[in-house]
C-alpha cells in the first residue's frame, strides 16, 4: 500500500542543498541570474522552481516598495526645502 502523505524522494531538497541555493540567491547579480534561471528554467524540480519564482515575486515587491518609497521622501525633501527659501 503506497502512502500518498509523503513527498516523492526525488524531490526532496536537503538542508544542506536549500543553503546552498539561499547563499547563491543572495549573490549580487549572480543570484538573481541564478534565480531566473530556477524559477523559469527546465527545472523538473518544482519545489525549487516554486521557491525561486517567491524569491523574485519578494524581489520586484522590494524594489516597488522601494522606489515608492524614495520617491515619498524626495518628494518631501524638495518641497521641504522649497519651503524653507521662502522664508
Amino acid at each position: 500500500m503506497e502512502n500518498y502523505n509523503q513527498p516523492e524522494q526525488s524531490n526532496l531538497i536537503s538542508p544542506q542543498k536549500w543553503a546552498l541555493y539561499v547563499f547563491v540567491a543572495g549573490l549580487p547579480f549572480i543570484g538573481i541570474i541564478m534565480l531566473l534561471v530556477w524559477a523559469f528554467g527546465s527545472d523538473p524540480n518544482y519545489t525549487r522552481r516554486n521557491w525561486a519564482k517567491g524569491m523574485l515575486l519578494l524581489y520586484v515587491i522590494m524594489i516597488v516598495l522601494s522606489i515608492i518609497f524614495f520617491v515619498f521622501l524626495g518628494g518631501m525633501a524638495f518641497f521641504t526645502s522649497l519651503a524653507s527659501q521662502n522664508y
